[in-house]
């Protein structure tokens, strides 16, 4: 392995031969963790990105080492952001899952189930704030200044991101 290839530290099953799945997993750890999301998260699609066919959790949980638990919450999450999608393999009671790869509607999901209903309770939360300007302080001014400014980037993210979301879906 190049001396630039970091490899993620697993605690799985994977063979060290198959850098195609370590990189894929080390990359969409790191994705998902510029977005809030858990490590378990990028490592399970990051295996089932470039997984050929559908996996069971059993085989997901073993090929990356991980805990029933963690395996669970990590499909429940991308299941919920329509990331993964269970398949139906024939002659198997298990569900089988496996990776979303239009990242269009990936972004356009994420940002209208995630993103878009924070704005709105940013925007209760700012009036709840401005209700709870002590009156009468002397800091009163540098309040004010920073709830406008909260304000304001809550009033351009409401324009940006349904507009964002719109060009996703192109």
């Amino acid at each position: 392995m190049p001396n630039h290839v970091k490899a993620p530290k697993l605690k799985s099953n994977l063979q060290s031969d198959n850098l195609l799945e370590i990189e894929s997993i080390a990359f969409f750890v790191r994705m998902m963790g510029m977005l809030g999301m858990p490590r378990s998260v990028g490592e399970i699609y990051g295996l089932l990105y470039f997984s050929e066919v559908p996996l069971p959790m059993d085989q997901i949980v073993a090929k990356l080492g991980m805990s029933l638990g963690s395996a669970s919450q990590g499909l429940k999450t991308l299941r919920s952001l329509k990331a993964v999608r269970s398949s139906y393999v024939p002659g198997d009671r298990r569900d089988h899952y496996q990776a979303e790869t239009e990242f269009r509607r990936l972004f356009s999901n994420f940002l209208k189930e995630e993103i878009l209903p924070h704005m709105e309770s940013a925007k209760e939360r700012i009036d709840r704030m401005q209700d709870a300007l002590p009156v009468d302080s002397e800091d009163q001014e540098f309040y004010q200044i920073r709830i406008e400014k909260l304000k304001k980037l809550t009033r351009a993210g409401g324009r940006l991101l349904p507009a964002l979301a719109g060009l996703l879906k192109l």
